[in-house]
């Protein structure tokens, strides 16, 4: 039987679509890929515009039957709720309860085609939302006002790690507090402790979003580099601190040891 790669499937909407994308300098796919490359495989389904009513619609389709020579899923790093959050009346109809989100979550993360793979499920916050920047742009791709609101996707962010908490097993990556915390180092002074948060427009300052959210919503190069950081911490543990030439955990053996050459040997390639 031919070997597999275990996979890290990227599975939510816009956030992970775009992540490969290279921004700025940075692909956080890539750099995810590059850090486990011949010991695990990168797997983005992200689906743009893509809610928690829709995600758990179509995940039969997205993922098959575990067989006997499929890759199994490893890592299972769940990112929805921007979209669930959007406000009921926009015309998009994204809208998802909050009640209905959470339930949701619990049944993507306990589906018969995820169990199968018995995965380590790392269930990602959705992240801060910039009010200040996103509205406008939304009144100019026609809606007659805010279509989300910074404080109803904080509240969305809150059920995520509820789920995380209540589901065993399942890592919360807390991807709201990575970006917010990193947008208030950026500009300490637009940011009270206890008062609203940055983006807000009680706040009235966008802080470091205007940095890391390039239209509010979706994230910046520099977004994505504090998302990598604050996931990459909880993959592939095993491997982490190993020399860079350390070929421990290859699904396939290095070519030196395949023509019983010298581990060491530098050979350029």
């Amino acid at each position: 039987m031919a070997s597999t790669v275990s996979q890290v499937v990227l599975f939510g909407d816009s956030l992970f679509q775009q992540c490969s994308d290279l921004q700025e300098g940075f692909s956080f796919q890539a750099a995810l890929q590059s850090d486990f490359i011949r010991r695990l495989d990168i797997v983005n389904r992200g689906y743009s515009g893509f809610n928690t009513d829709i995600a758990l619609r179509y995940l039969p389709e997205i993922f098959a039957e575990r067989t006997a020579s499929s890759p199994k899923m490893d890592y299972l790093v769940l990112l929805f709720g921007a979209n669930d959050a959007v406000l009921p009346d926009a015309f998009t109809k994204q809208h998802v309860p909050i009640d209905r989100y959470k339930k949701n979550l619990t049944q993507i993360i306990n589906h018969p085609r995820i169990a199968a793979h018995k995965p380590q499920i790392l269930l990602v916050t959705p992240p801060p939302l910039d009010e200040i920047k996103a509205t406008p742009r939304s009144i100019e791709n026609g809606h007659k006002g805010a279509v989300r609101m910074s404080a109803v996707s904080a509240a969305y962010s809150e059920v995520a790690r509820e789920v995380a908490r209540e589901n065993s097993g399942v890592i919360l990556v807390d991807l709201w507090k990575g970006l917010m915390d990193k947008a208030i180092s950026l500009a300490p002074s637009d940011y009270t402790p206890d008062g609203p948060w940055l983006g807000d427009p009680k706040n009235g300052k966008q802080g470091g979003l205007d940095t890391l959210l390039h239209d509010g919503l979706h994230m910046s190069g520099a977004g994505y580099q504090v998302f990598y950081e604050t996931l990459k911490p909880f993959i592939g543990k095993e491997w982490h601190g190993l020399p860079g030439d350390d070929r421990r955990g290859f699904v396939i053996p290095d070519w030196r040891e395949l023509l019983e050459l010298q581990a060491n040997l530098n050979t350029g390639d």
